[in-house]
């Protein structure tokens, strides 16, 4: 259905987004952190851990979009 793509797509684009901020602050090397960015390490953590056991780890928002567009022409229905 084109809510579970649209489901898809979004976790792919926050699987990104929180990949390279974890290499960004990897890179700057920050060591002293306050409780709440603790808090936000572990909620970052736990987000790509959960989503890097879907298939959204997989997917971009381009493959998406181009199977929509694809599977459009076969006019499906639920």
């Amino acid at each position: 259905s084109d809510t579970e793509f649209i489901f898809y797509s979004f976790f792919s684009q926050v699987f990104q987004l929180l990949t390279d901020l974890k290499q960004k602050r990897k890179e700057s090397g920050k060591n002293k952190q306050s409780s709440g960015q603790q808090n936000l390490n572990t909620i970052m953590y736990e987000t790509l851990k959960y989503i890097s056991k879907t298939p959204c780890r997989y997917q971009s928002p381009e493959i998406v979009r181009e199977f929509l567009t694809a599977m459009k022409a076969h006019k499906l229905t639920k």
